[in-house]
C-alpha cells in the first residue's frame, strides 16, 4: 500500500480496529489506550483529542507530543517487513504501533510490551 494512503487513513477508523484486535483476545481497550500513549506521548486526554478531531493517522503521529524513545526496542516484522528497517520515520511509528498491538493481541504481558 502506498504511504500516503496509509498517513491519510482516519484514526476514528483505525482505532475502533485495534481495539477489536486486542478484545478479541481477550485484551482491553484500556491496554491498548496505555500502548498508544505510551508509543506516542499523548495523555488520555490527547488521544481522545485527536480521535474526536478525526484526525488523519499521518497527523496523529507528526503530532506526537513524544515518541517514547524505547521504540529502538521495538523489533520484529509486520506484515513481513521488519519494522526496525523500514527508512520512512513516520511509516517506522505506524508499524511500531501495529507491532505493539499485535504483541498485546498475542498475550504478552504489559511490561514487556511496553519495554520495562
Amino acid at each position: 500500500m502506498d504511504n500516503r494512503k496509509v498517513f491519510a487513513m482516519k484514526l476514528s477508523k483505525i482505532y475502533p480496529l485495534l481495539v477489536q484486535k486486542a478484545e478479541r483476545k481477550g485484551r482491553t481497550e484500556e491496554e491498548v489506550r496505555q500502548v498508544i500513549c505510551w508509543l506516542t506521548g499523548y495523555d488520555e486526554a490527547g488521544l481522545t483529542r485527536q480521535l474526536e478531531q478525526d484526525a488523519d493517522y499521518g497527523t496523529f503521529f507528526q503530532e506526537a507530543p513524544c515518541i517514547n524513545p524505547n521504540v529502538a526496542r521495538i523489533t520484529g516484522t509486520v506484515c513481513g517487513v521488519r519494522v526496525e528497517a523500514i527508512p520512512d520515520p513516520l511509516m517506522r511509528n505506524i508499524r511500531y504501533l501495529d507491532k505493539l498491538i499485535d504483541e498485546l493481541a498475542k498475550g504478552r504481558p504489559m511490561e514487556k510490551i511496553l519495554r520495562e
